[in-house]
Parts: structure tokens; C-alpha cells; sequence
């Protein structure tokens, strides 16, 4: 999976303090790999996290480059805000309304001072060594600001006739629905989700250690049902957006949740998802496509 602000350290995979000499993490490598190897009953997932975390300390180049915020090959710190890719063909792009990510930008930016303290300069509240050794609330945050962020830069491919709504509030400001999207294979409500591990399905919903309880899918299904009879729409399908290596399959069906299809996948399967439709999903067209178009016009930003 892409590093994430809820990522756990390479130092703590390996079960060692950041403080830890090279030899010392070296030794603590070779005894992870030996007790999550799969071939002596260890756990594959935890086998590939222990390869990944000491692919990133692994040199003193490569550690020096992590603790001061950057991957290997990377120039700048992560967790900055990521510019949009440069367009790489000559069609209209998909119209796109709201600012993706914004809202809990903000928000990161509040629970930050407030964890940090009134009146104390923060220099670059980005900064991934502060970043890391924030409260877990606040890194959940900014780690679903960023996903945000990439899933509007995906959704902007499909075309011109696709239309995006982004951040639009359901109720209270708490609630909202991080990305609307209307095109000929339906309309669909979507969450973008980084919960900084992997999860599974059970019983048409997202569950696992590094979801703390939550339950997104039933979650976006109410906001949609919220929304939906606000504006006098009907949504075909419910998405949620995952991290490539969240999920074990690419495009994951969870059922049908209070009456519409539900699915999970993975952020590069998501543009070809939108192309193609989820299944049990009814396609729209003609005038239907213009006055649903007309009625999401209304929607409010969160």
C-alpha cells in the first residue's frame, strides 16, 4: 500500500525504536522475516509489511531519507497537498464542482493547533515527522484529505460526460459525501477511505484492525438515502474508494445496501469502474441524465 499518514513506521514493524542502530534494525529484520515467513506458518500480509519497512531503512541513504520525511527516490516531503496530473490528450474534462479534500484539510489544520497548542508556530504543519507522532483522529484526517485528493484527480479522466460534486454536506457539517459522480453508467455516491491497513468484507461492510469501529459503507448508504430525498434523486450505486493493496480483489461487490449496489475499489481501478458500471447498476441517458444534472445543481459544500 502507498505510504500513509496512518502507516505504520518501518521502525515499528520491525519492532525497534527509531533510535536503533543499523545493526540492531539488521537483527531485527532477520527475525521478523524468520517468524512471518509463510513457509514456517507466518502471516503473508505481515511478511510483505516486514520486506516493505526494511526496503525503506534499509541503507543508511534510504533511513536518512525516511526519517527526514521522504521515500527513496522521493525530493520532497510527503503529505503535501499533490498537484494535479498534466492532461495527456485533448478532450473536454469531466465538470467538477467543490473543492476535494478541502473540508478535511481544514479540519487537520484545527485539530492540529489545538493538539499542539494555541500560539505555538508551526512551521510546516505537512512536516511527516510531525505528521507521524500526531494522535491517530488527526492522522485519519489528513490521511482521508489525501485520498480525496486522488480520487478527484482520477475522476476527472472519464470525460465530458461525467459531471463531479465534491464535499457535499448532508445535514450537519460532520457529514457530507466526498465525491458525487454523474455519467451514462449512473450516479454514484462515493467515500474515499484510508484507514492505513488492509480490510475484508463481512456482511456488505468494511471491517478490520485499522478500522477502529467505524462502518463506512453503511455510513455513505445513509447519506446517500439522506441526500437523495433532499434532491429527488435516486442513486445507482454506492463506492467506496480504497488504497491500491487495501483489498484483496480490485473491485469488491459488498451487495446491495438499503436497496442499492455497493462495491469497494481499489483508486487505479476506479476510472475503468466509472466507464464500465457496476453491475445490478442501471444506466442513464438522455433526459434523465440532464435532469438529475439540474437537481444536483442545488447540492451544498460542506
Amino acid at each position: 500500500m502507498p505510504d500513509s499518514p496512518l502507516s505504520a513506521s518501518p521502525y515499528e514493524i520491525l519492532g525497534v525504536p527509531a533510535s536503533a542502530t543499523d545493526d540492531e534494525l539488521r537483527r531485527a529484520f532477520r527475525k521478523a522475516l524468520r517468524e512471518t515467513h509463510p513457509d514456517t506458518g507466518g502471516d503473508p500480509q505481515r511478511f510483505n509489511a516486514v520486506q516493505l519497512a526494511w526496503d525503506r531503512v534499509s541503507t543508511p541513504a534510504r533511513r536518512a531519507a525516511y526519517d527526514a520525511g521522504r521515500g527513496a527516490t522521493q525530493d520532497r516531503a510527503a503529505f503535501t497537498a499533490q498537484a494535479a496530473r498534466p492532461r495527456q490528450d485533448t478532450r473536454p474534462s469531466t465538470r467538477s464542482y467543490g473543492h476535494p479534500g478541502g473540508w478535511r484539510r481544514e479540519r487537520y489544520l484545527d485539530q492540529l493547533r489545538e493538539w499542539v497548542g494555541r500560539g505555538v508556530a508551526v512551521d510546516d504543519p505537512y512536516d511527516p515527522v510531525l505528521v507521524r507522532s500526531a494522535p491517530r483522529e488527526i492522522r485519519h484526517t489528513l490521511a482521508d484529505a489525501l485520498a480525496e485528493e486522488s480520487t478527484a484527480r482520477t475522476i476527472n479522466t472519464p470525460g465530458i460526460g461525467f459531471t463531479v460534486w465534491h464535499d457535499v454536506a448532508v445535514g450537519d457539517s460532520e457529514r457530507k459525501i466526498d465525491h458525487i459522480v454523474l455519467g451514462p453508467t449512473g450516479l454514484y455516491a462515493m467515500l474515499s477511505e484510508d484507514f492505513g491497513g488492509p480490510v475484508r468484507v463481512r456482511k456488505s461492510e468494511l471491517i478490520g484492525e485499522s478500522l477502529a469501529g467505524e462502518q463506512p459503507v453503511h455510513e455513505l448508504a445513509a447519506r446517500a438515502k439522506s441526500l437523495a430525498r433532499e434532491l429527488r434523486v435516486t442513486f445507482t450505486g454506492l463506492v467506496i474508494v480504497l488504497p491500491d493493496g487495501a483489498i484483496d480483489e480490485p473491485v469488491t461487490s459488498l451487495g446491495k445496501v438499503r436497496g442499492t449496489p455497493a462495491v469497494a475499489v481499489a483508486q487505479s481501478y476506479l476510472a475503468m469502474l466509472l466507464r464500465q458500471g457496476i453491475e445490478g447498476a442501471q444506466p442513464i441517458g438522455g433526459n434523465e441524465l440532464f435532469d438529475i444534472r439540474t437537481r444536483l445543481g442545488r447540492v451544498r459544500y460542506a
